[in-house]
């Protein structure tokens, strides 16, 4: 079975989507998007379709499937802060959030955007929620360059185009410390944003088949292995082992988010961070 993949941020996933199916274009089978509460928008208009993989019925915790089985958590990660290591000393560092403010990182520090990323879009709700506006606010006075996606802030650091990211993937990272770049992954004390990637099908797939075939194949242990041995992805599917030398699941501290809370907070996210950050 041969699968075309597009490919975009989060915020343009979902607006693509929401003008096909108001425009009554049915282009899409299956659906993965690192902003969860895009899932709870599609299931209020009624366009997902209930469907849950065996491996996902009995492999799977509760607290990742919808309670109607419209979508499932196929993957996971976290957004992380990482430096160069051949800019940044260990010792010198940052441990957490409250260090990024230090003034000798002041135009030293890349970040991701709220309103391009969905997963950025989790980040920042974590981050005014649990440190609160001024901190972002704080931060914003660092001279930050601003990118979009969550997979840039890593690539910026590894070019050393910046010695620090204030947020990104931590898999991308991983991955290229894995192959012996000069990048370090940090795990803030303060805790790191879980960040949840579901995949559901919609009820208008024009290949609905082939869509559940896909979200079957996509669910299987040996998938979910692949994601986490190749990718540095997390999974919740029991049966998946980490790989040796990437910190389990058990040993962080995990700030989770509420999609709900999230979706309706979203719009003013995007704005106060923009007017903080001037982008």
């Amino acid at each position: 079975m041969s699968v075309r993949v597009e490919r975009s941020g989060a915020e343009r996933i979902f607006q693509r989507i929401a003008q096909e199916q108001g425009s009554g274009i049915n282009a899409v089978d299956v659906a993965n998007s690192t902003d969860p509460a895009h899932y709870l928008d599609w299931k209020k208009n009624g366009w997902l379709a209930a469907y849950v993989p065996e491996d996902v019925a009995r492999h799977f915790p509760a607290d990742q499937i919808d309670p109607d089985g419209t979508s499932a958590t196929s993957c996971a990660w976290f957004e992380v802060i990482g430096y160069n290591t051949e800019q940044v000393k260990r010792e010198e560092a940052p441990k957490g959030y409250a260090d990024l403010l230090d003034p000798k990182w002041r135009g030293k520090i890349v970040k991701g955007h709220p309103s391009y990323s969905g997963a950025i879009m989790t980040a920042t709700f974590v981050l005014a929620r649990d440190l609160g506006w001024p901190y972002l606010e704080k931060l914003s006075q660092q001279r930050v360059m601003q990118v979009q996606s969550a997979a840039d802030p890593p690539k910026k650091i590894l070019l050393g185009e910046r010695a620090v990211m204030a947020d990104g993937n931590d898999y991308n990272l991983v991955l290229a410390k894995d192959q012996g770049k000069p990048v370090e992954v940090v795990y803030p004390a303060e805790g790191a944003p879980l960040i949840i990637v579901p995949s559901g099908i919609f009820k208008n797939a024009p290949n609905p088949n082939p869509a559940r075939l896909f979200q079957s194949y996509f669910f299987s242990a040996e998938t979910q292995q692949m994601l986490a041995d190749e990718f540095a992805h997390r999974s919740f599917h029991a049966k998946v082992k980490e790989k040796a030398g990437h910190v389990p699941l058990d040993k962080l501290r995990m700030l989770k988010a509420d999609p709900a809370q999230v979706q309706v907070q979203s719009e003013e996210i995007k704005a106060r961070y923009a007017k903080l950050f001037r982008v």
